[in-house]
């Protein structure tokens, strides 16, 4: 049934109901896309909610504010559990009573429903180079339209957007005063004031993309799975007018959210943070499985996805953790995907850290193409011979050279090696090489 959203009844016996949370109630209502009730309401190692923030929904005053300026939308994938709701967009299947606040700071159940308030409201954009994403193998050297809301669904430690990903969105936007909205003609500055009420919903978003000769639009910088209902409808619109979408995500959502953005996204960054479910939980307040299932659904689904894994040092630089995640890439991914391993340097809460050796990083690469893999790169670092290049696996010689977030040389041609004919795995347009 597409993005159409619809509301279907049960009957829950007791152990389902307090499974979800609900015990005492006899009925639910379920609002999803299409007809996957025994997916949402399956008791998997997901299904314990996470910690909300109880009774921290905005007042009256704020709520008809915000709802004046249509920054606020009923929330998609969540079941209705009498008054209380549970969303069942990311693992962390919020259980929120009236008045209360999702883990990602975004959704509140107001009267019995979940509404998220994302919507058209983003707290930063920018014009990126797709390599910044890091995308290396898809439209290499075009600009992409960036944006962002409030919120995430997991709170990283290490977060370097920590800025916008752990604040409510109260504390990025402001409803008061006269209403913008940023669309073409786009003016050529903007004061704080202007940004923290201005709104840019999806049909703005497709028209300043186009405006800006970006050829794509990222969701990016947070988390796009916490601002899921503008991102869905943003990508649908931009599909529509033949702009392609790029998700760049921590990868912790849910089967059917998932597959139902899926079919209007051409490219993913997955933040694969690690591969331990201790580590995942201590560093990322999130759970390693769900992670691993959305990189097979995006592999299932043909849709082209590349890998980052930062590496952090006392919690994700241990050389044989990194062997058994490259090992389990190459198995259930081939050798072709690419992965990028990211320097740490200090942030948020981890600033008493040192940056992350590049011995480590270097020593990294090394495990991973003795695992198999073909298309390694390393990240945040400056003076490391060959650390953004893209090598030819059949003649090993340098196919694509880059200097930071700019291609200097492009040796493709159709996406196959100029020299030996090899095809090199990516979606490949005619990218501006620069230098």
């Amino acid at each position: 049934m597409g993005m159409d959203q619809t509301t279907h009844r049960f009957l829950m016996n007791r152990r389902r109901a307090l499974a979800c949370g609900a015990a005492g109630f006899a009925g639910l209502s379920l609002r999803c896309s299409g007809s996957w009730v025994d997916s949402l309401l399956s008791l998997g190692s997901s299904e314990a909610p996470a910690d909300v923030f109880k009774g921290d929904a905005p007042d009256a005053a704020l709520w008809a504010l915000w709802q004046q300026r249509g920054w606020i939308k009923e929330a998609s994938h969540y079941l209705k559990l009498d008054r209380n709701v549970q969303c069942k967009v990311c693992p962390n299947n919020c259980l929120l009573a009236p008045g209360d606040r999702s883990h990602c700071r975004n959704k509140v159940n107001k009267d019995g429903t979940l509404y998220t308030m994302v919507y058209g409201n983003p707290c930063t954009f920018h014009v990126d180079p797709v390599e910044k994403k890091p995308l290396f193998h898809f439209l290499p050297g075009s600009p992409t339209f960036s944006l962002a809301t409030s919120g995430c669904v997991l709170r990283c430690l290490n977060c370097q957007n920590w800025e916008i990903s752990q604040k409510k969105p109260e504390e990025t936007k402001d409803p008061r005063g006269p209403e913008l909205r940023f669309r073409p003609p786009l003016p050529s500055t903007l004061t704080l004031d202007e940004f923290s009420r201005l709104s840019l919903f999806p049909d703005d978003a497709v028209a300043v993309a186009v405006a800006l000769r970006c050829p794509s639009i990222s969701y990016t910088y947070s988390e796009p799975t916490a601002y899921y209902e503008y991102a869905c409808d943003t990508c649908k619109l931009a599909r529509e007018h033949r702009l392609k979408n790029i998700i760049v995500t921590c990868g912790s959502i849910e089967d059917r959210p998932l597959r139902d953005l899926a079919q209007f996204v051409d490219a993913a960054h997955v933040d694969l943070k690690g591969f331990n479910d201790e580590i995942y939980h201590r560093l990322n307040s999130g759970k390693l499985q769900p992670i691993l299932n959305t990189l097979k659904t995006y592999q299932e689904l043909g849709i082209w996805f590349e890998v980052i894994n930062l590496v952090v040092p006392t919690y994700t630089d241990d050389l044989e953790m990194i062997k058994r995640m490259c090992g389990w890439l190459v198995q259930n991914l081939g050798p072709d995907r690419p992965l990028h391993f990211s320097r740490f340097n200090p942030q948020h809460k981890l600033d008493h850290l040192p940056p992350t050796p590049v011995e480590i990083l270097i020593q990294a690469r090394e495990v991973a193409r003795s695992a198999g893999l073909r298309y390694v790169y390393l990240g945040n670092v400056r003076d490391v011979p060959d650390a953004q290049t893209t090598f030819c696996p059949q003649c090993h010689r340098a196919v694509i050279e880059r200097d930071v977030f700019s291609v200097t040389r492009f040796g493709l041609t159709d996406g196959k090696c100029s020299f030996c004919g090899t095809r090199i795995p990516g979606v490949w347009g005619s990218p501006q090489a620069k230098g």
